[in-house]
């Protein structure tokens, strides 16, 4: 989640979500046991990565010594970005790339797993200050793409490059990603051009657009969202998975506005989006964030989820 690993690696730190400090060997391998138990219940699994993000402004985490990122950042080294109390891996640099795409290999080549999964986490700000100098130095070189632009193919090289390397380790493993579901938010904020990986075969297996909306939200309804994302998926062979918020059931969803009562007064919303989702010409499944909120949810929750639960099975 960090520029770190909850398994053990060559290139980044064990997690300090592990034992509270970076760089301390836990005594277990995470990602082993996960693996070992999806076997043992003959479930898939996919590893789950944020690429860029090393820390989020306003942590308080030491980075270990020995991080790859600190050693980067010693050397005045391309590859690390420190900005606004945050550090993130330079999406414009190539050595912050092949790390990243090392790193990936690493999991694949170690570890008995079914896909590589990236979070919705790209480029942190909109801010110019970001990256200026590193797009001054593009233009210097003869650059013609405007900042926006030069940010998006960044991405964009790093999405090719690491879906030609999980296909190169390992043909039957598949790459996919959970962006925002606003597709604006995405293009003009996080610099992830989505349409433009939908409209090809060589960035991405699946989709998984987090679309946390409900069918009455003013300003994102889910079902024109959901629709949104199929016409874009229709132009490859990409898959679309549908994110739904489990962790908004029983909840009240101020940002919905008008709809904001939709998540706590329904208490079948998530299968009712499925089924809606079923219609769709591209559509291959469903995700639900988050597994605490389905199966270990608040006291209060615990009615309302439970019988959101018995709706999901009963159209399984």
């Amino acid at each position: 989640p960090f520029g770190d690993a909850m398994y053990e690696s060559e290139y980044f730190p064990w997690s300090y979500i592990l034992t509270g400090e970076e760089g301390n060997d836990p005594g277990y391998d995470p990602l082993e046991i996960m693996v070992s138990k999806a076997r043992e219940y003959d479930l898939r699994i996919e590893a789950w990565l944020n690429p860029y993000r090393i820390r989020a402004a306003g942590s308080k985490k030491a980075l270990a010594p020995n991080n790859i990122a600190v050693k980067h950042i010693n050397a005045g080294s391309d590859a690390v970005i420190q900005y606004a109390g945050g550090t993130y891996y330079n999406p414009a640099s190539e050595s912050a790339r092949n790390l990243i795409i090392a790193g990936v290999v690493e999991i694949i080549d170690n570890y008995d797993i079914d896909g590589i999964h990236f979070d919705d986490y790209f480029y942190p700000t909109t801010d110019a200050a970001f990256d200026i100098q590193y797009y001054n130095s593009y233009l210097n070189e003869g650059g013609t793409l405007s900042h926006g632009d030069w940010r998006r193919e960044n991405v964009n090289i790093l999405v090719r490059d690491v879906y030609s390397a999980v296909k190169s380790a390992n043909s039957d493993v598949i790459f996919g990603i959970s962006p925002q579901a606003r597709v604006d938010v995405n293009y003009n904020m996080q610099y992830a051009d989505v349409n433009k990986w939908l409209a090809s075969d060589e960035y991405i297996d699946y989709i998984c657009p987090q679309i946390y909306f409900g069918f009455d939200h003013e300003t994102v309804p889910y079902e024109n969202c959901l629709e949104q994302w199929n016409e874009m998926a229709e132009q490859s062979n990409v898959d679309l998975y549908v994110g739904l918020a489990a962790y908004k059931c029983g909840v009240v969803d101020n940002g919905a506005k008008s709809g904001k009562n939709e998540f706590a007064y329904t208490d079948d919303i998530l299968s009712q989006m499925i089924s809606v989702s079923r219609d769709q010409s591209t559509y291959a499944g469903f995700v639900l964030y988050r597994y605490d909120n389905i199966f270990k949810p608040e006291a209060k929750l615990k009615n309302h989820m439970a019988t959101e639960n018995e709706a999901i099975k009963s159209i399984l």
